[in-house]
């Protein structure tokens, strides 16, 4: 599993160079002249409030490396509308097809069924990927620090911004933070799960939240899976709680996503 990560990036790599000569970026880019969607203000749906201190972004996820397919009966736009109906602020969808059973088609699936911002989660590495996530109907990226060099970090939310598109930067260390800080990250992703090891790590947002500026919004992500685990979060400074797994496992995603954000299913 060690070098799980520079195959992922290296597969992205491949799958890549055929895209782009198959759809160019200058076909993309005139399809964005059609795109009904315009990005919505992210920040303000992860920002926690006194009404809303605990935002949710839950994760449209049909498997992972670690754990194989995760659910079975995978319908993204059923998934999406009861993520919304049990009071997600966003939604995060899989688009990475080999480890993840992603596909972008699903960001342009759920699009037409809710209000709320779609992240498009994978591992973007170039600016035909971040072009592909608005023409697709994307409102935020992911950027894994540890998967890019303090350059290409930089240029790529540089580009996504120039977009129109905001930016979850996510983080494992200190190392990562500063490349996050370098690029001007305003949102920011601590994963406790070691991107190479898989191991998880819950104190890690005890170790990181203390050392980011306060005007940032923090998101914690892996591990959560009840209320008792986003209170102390939130306690500590996060604003947003990225859940994959544990509602994907559920019967009642509705419910699960009330139980973890209010504390209660009976809402």
């Amino acid at each position: 599993m060690a070098d799980i990560l520079d195959e992922i990036i290296r597969k992205t790599k491949e799958d890549l160079e055929k895209r782009k000569v198959e759809y160019p970026v200058d076909w993309l880019g005139r399809s964005l002249a059609y795109n009904p969607f315009v990005p919505k203000d992210v920040q303000g749906f992860l920002r926690s409030t006194e009404e809303n201190p605990y935002r949710i972004i839950a994760e449209v996820k049909k498997a992972s490396p670690s754990k194989g397919i995760i659910r079975e009966d995978f319908e993204p736009v059923e998934i999406a509308q009861a993520y919304e109906k049990g009071g997600a602020d966003a939604l995060s969808v899989l688009t990475e097809p080999h480890w993840f059973k992603g596909d972008k088609e699903y960001l342009g699936m759920i699009r037409r069924y809710v209000n709320i911002p779609l992240l498009r989660k994978d591992f973007i590495v170039d600016k035909y990927q971040v072009v592909e996530a608005l023409a697709y109907g994307a409102d935020f990226i992911l950027l894994i620090a540890k998967a890019l060099s303090r350059k290409e970090l930089k240029e790529l939310y540089e580009y996504a911004r120039h977009l129109g598109l905001e930016v979850l930067v996510e983080i494992h260390d200190k190392a990562d933070l500063v490349k996050a800080m370098f690029a001007g990250a305003s949102i920011v992703g601590i994963n406790h799960r070691n991107l190479e090891t898989f191991e998880m790590d819950m104190t890690l947002s005890q170790k990181l939240i203390p050392l980011i500026p306060n005007s940032k919004i923090i998101v914690a992500e892996s591990g959560i899976n009840d209320h008792e685990t986003v209170v102390e979060l939130g306690k500590i400074g996060a604003d947003a709680f990225l859940v994959g797994e544990h509602f994907m496992r559920q019967d009642d995603i509705t419910t699960a996503i009330r139980e973890v954000k209010y504390g209660a299913a009976s809402e």
